[in-house]
C-alpha cells in the first residue's frame, strides 16, 4: 500500500533586474531586486517547509535571485539548474515538475513570468479565499512567490491538483 501524504512545492519569481535590459539570460537582479530576494528568502524560511531541492532557471537573473533566497534558509535544499525552465511555457513546467523523483517531497521552482504566474493559475484548483484576493490584486511581480500543496506523486501535477496555500509578494 502507498502511503500518500501532502507535498509542497513554491513557484518563486527571480527579483527584479536593472533597466535598461542587456541581453535577457544575462541580467542580474537590479539593488532593489537583491533586496527583495533577500526578503523572499526570510518569508520562504518562515513558511517551516523544509525544501529538499530547487529547480532554478539558468538565467543570472534567477540564479542570483536564489543564491540571494536560501542564504536565508535553516538548511540548504540540493539545487539543480534546469535550462528548461528559461522562458517555459506552463505545459513545459509541469513536465519539470512531473520529472521530481517521488523521494522528494517539497520543491521550490525559481523562474520567470509569465509562466510561474500562469503555472500558480493553472495548478490551483482550490485556494483559500484570502491568498487567492492578495493573488489575484497583485499579480506575480518580480521576488513573488506562491507557495501550493497536493497529495500523491510528483508525476500527477496536473491542472486543478494543488491548493494555493500561500502567497507573497514584496511591496512596491
Amino acid at each position: 500500500m502507498c502511503v500518500q501524504y501532502p507535498r509542497w512545492f513554491v513557484l518563486f519569481r527571480h527579483a527584479k533586474p536593472p533597466w535598461p535590459p542587456v541581453r535577457a539570460p544575462a541580467r542580474p537582479p537590479a539593488d532593489r531586486g537583491r533586496m527583495d530576494a533577500a526578503e523572499a528568502g526570510r518569508r520562504l524560511a518562515d513558511t517551516g517547509v523544509p525544501f529538499d531541492q530547487a529547480l532554478c532557471s539558468t538565467a543570472v537573473r534567477t540564479r542570483e535571485t536564489w543564491k540571494l533566497a536560501v542564504q536565508e534558509f535553516p538548511h540548504r535544499p540540493k539545487t539543480v539548474y534546469e535550462e528548461r525552465i528559461y522562458e517555459a511555457s506552463p505545459g513545459e513546467l509541469i513536465a519539470v515538475l512531473n520529472e521530481t523523483p517521488d523521494d522528494l517531497s517539497n520543491v521550490l521552482v525559481i523562474g520567470h513570468n509569465p509562466g510561474m504566474e500562469a503555472l500558480t493559475e493553472i495548478l490551483a484548483g482550490s485556494a483559500e479565499a484570502e491568498v487567492r484576493e492578495r493573488i489575484n490584486r497583485r499579480g506575480f511581480p518580480t521576488a513573488a512567490f506562491a507557495v501550493l500543496t497536493f497529495t500523491g506523486s510528483w508525476k500527477d501535477v496536473e491542472p486543478g491538483t494543488a491548493t494555493l496555500v500561500d502567497y507573497w509578494a514584496p511591496t512596491d
